[in-house]
This record gives C-alpha cells, structure tokens and sequence, in this order.
C-alpha cells in the first residue's frame, strides 16, 4: 500500500490553518530572552526605564509586528522578493559609506527621519534570504561546480569590502562565515573549504598590515596579553572579566553589579550586556540564557530538518547560522577567548537594528516551518 503526504497549497491556506502550525516552541523561548533583556537593561538603567529599558521595549513592540507579518504572509512573497530585499540592504551599506554618521570611531549608521539604522545587521538576514533563493532550485551536479558559486561569493564580497571599510571587522566576519557555512549546507566540494583556508592563511599578513585599523590591531595583541594595556586597550575585556567572575555562582544581586552599576563596565547595555548579566545572577543566569540561545538553535535545526521544500529549509539553515555566530562570537568576546568586536547579544543588547533584523529572521523561518510542506518553484508560483 503506497501512502501520499498532503501537499499544501499557500495560496489556499487559511489563517487558522497557519496558526496551527505556527512554532510555540520556537516563540516561547524567543519572548523569554527578550523579556530576559529588558529586565537586564531596566538594571543598566540605574533601575529606571530610561534611558534603555523603556525604548528597547518599544523597539521589540515594532519588531513583534514585523515579526507577525512576516510570519503569517505567503512564503512565495519571499521568493519573489528575496534578491530585491538584498539589493536594497546593500544600497543602504553603499549609502553608509558616503553620507552615513560616524560614531565611537566608525561610519556604521543611516539617519532616515531622525531614526538611526546600522544597514549593515540587516545584509546579515538579506544575505541568507538571497543565497536562500539562489540555491534552493540547483541539482547536486550543479552544486558540484565551481562556476555556480561566483555569483554568491560576489554578493559575500561587495558587502563584506564594505564593511570592513567602515569599519566593522566583526559583522564582516559574521557574513563570511555564514557564507561558507551555506555552502557547506548546500554541498559544495570539500575541497574548496581546505583551498580558501590556505589562501586566508596566505593573505593574513598583508590583511594584517594593510588592512586592519590600528585599533583592531591593538584589540587582537591585548586579546593575547590583555595586560599589556590594562588601561588602555585591554580595559574593556579586564573589567568584563572582573565583572562576570565577581557574579560567582549565583550573582550580586538584581541591581547589584558593582562594576556594571558603578560604570566601571564600559558599554554594559550593549556589546558587554553578557558580562552584566553575570555579574548580578552569577553563572546560573548565564547558563540558563546560553541553554535557551542553544535550545533555539535546535529548534531551527528542527524546522529545517522538517521542512520539505528547499527554499524553506535553507532559510532555517542560514538564520541557524547568523543565529549562532551572533551569540557565540558576543559571549566568547566579553569572556576573553576571542579579541573584542563589535557584536550584539543577539535578542539581548541595546539598540534596534539587530533586533528587528533578528525578528525579521524569525519570522522567515516561522513562515518556513507553516508552509513546510509546500511545494514550490523559482518562480515563487
């Protein structure tokens, strides 16, 4: 007896046929961390809801409606739009290079009507949709070759040159590394991963010397010695290390952090928001947070494991990654095991674009998992 699997139409999908496929177990775990993050940045805030508290909590209430409209709309709008949505992300990173604002030392951000956006979080989630639609309609011969990876290493490079210029060495490496780690997804000769690695190892010193800041140069020699400039560039890592020990095992106390409280933890709300969490709930908190980021990752694992149609599994796959990379490289920077870069806590630190970007994500992956069984084609038809 042959059995046949249902194939759903979107076109003909109900709302209350979408929202009974809709994850809990992905949300749930997601609102967590996000209510998790106004209660630390209430505490950043000196216990009051400004400066932080109070406009992030509006940031997410904005990034909740994408989020659902994103989450409930027709897969086949992704499709269609996938490369748009990409070329639009990188207009916004060619705009920040000629007009965008400069702060803490770096041409990172966009005023658009008052409203200050880092384009350079949104080419993360663009980035994934775009080589999401590129990919998801070529056969395994197809994949084997060498010439149907130019066009996406191109759409890797134009981006990442630019914002490394800004510079932003941190979300430039977040996008290469989701790159290979798409390629590697989608079966790309192993062969080429061991070639790229030795022409990285190749071009390290003239990287090293000529394209890095003097900054970033400091940041890496600090991140070997960080007592070789206690007070100067080894400061940021020496207080967080000092603030997250402090915390012991079960913290100071809400409100409590003596470094973070006392301004002594340089850019607590944002890049170091881990750091501060430590400090007042100790490594239980800490733990429990890295247990509900890997949870998720899971999760989207599962929803791309699950998910019939390629599109939708690569989608699941890609934000898998961008995911993963956010948290690792925050969490590894502010404990001292990688040189300091500017990543956010992925759901967790101050400030909107990485938020709504994250959420935008989401959303994808929540429409990948509804319309699981949909079949579908290059068209978007």
């Amino acid at each position: 007896m042959v059995t046949t699997t249902r194939v759903s139409n979107a076109n003909m999908m109900s709302f209350n046929e979408k929202l009974s496929r809709f994850s809990l177990v992905l949300f749930i775990p997601m609102c967590v961390v996000l209510f998790l993050s106004i209660v630390v940045l209430f505490s950043a805030g000196g216990g009051s809801w400004t400066p932080f508290a109070l406009s992030q909590l509006m940031k997410i209430v904005f990034g909740l409606f994408v989020f659902f409209f994103v989450t409930f709309s027709n897969i086949k709008t992704w499709i269609k739009s996938a490369y748009f949505i990409y070329a639009i992300a990188l207009i916004l990173i060619i705009l920040v290079t000629f007009v965008g604002d400069v702060g803490m030392g770096a041409q990172r951000w966009l005023s658009i009507g008052g409203i200050n956006i880092q384009p350079s979080e949104f080419i993360k989630i663009a980035l994934v949709l775009a080589l999401a639609r590129y990919f998801a309609w070529f056969n395994s011969i197809e994949l084997s070759q060498f010439k149907n990876y130019l066009i996406p290493i191109l759409m890797l490079f134009v981006p990442f040159v630019l914002i490394c210029a800004q510079p932003d060495l941190g979300t430039g490496i977040s996008l290469a590394l989701i790159t290979v780690g798409m390629f590697y997804i989608v079966g790309a000769n192993k062969k080429w991963f061991l070639i790229a690695g030795i022409l990285a190892l190749l071009a390290a010193p003239v990287v090293w010397y000529g394209g890095m800041h003097d900054y970033q140069r400091s940041r890496i020699i600090t991140f070997i010695n960080p007592e070789l400039d206690a007070k100067g560039s080894g400061y940021q890592i020496n207080q967080a290390k000092i603030a997250f020990g402090s915390g012991g095992i079960i913290g100071k106390g809400y409100m409590s952090g003596t470094q973070s409280q006392q301004s002594f933890l340089p850019e607590k709300q944002t890049d170091f928001i881990f750091t501060m969490l430590g400090e007042e709930f100790g490594f239980i908190g800490a733990f429990m947070l890295l247990m509900i980021y890997t949870f998720i990752v899971i999760m989207l694992f599962w929803a791309a494991k699950t998910c019939r149609n390629r599109f939708g599994q690569l989608i699941c796959f890609g934000f898998m990654l961008n995911f993963f990379i956010y948290y690792f490289i925050n969490i590894s920077m502010v404990l001292g095991i990688l040189p300091t870069v500017g990543v956010p806590l992925p759901l967790m630190s101050f400030g909107g674009s990485s938020l709504i970007s994250l959420l935008f994500g989401f959303g994808l992956c929540q429409n990948a998992h509804i319309h699981k069984d949909q079949q579908l084609s290059s068209r978007g038809f």
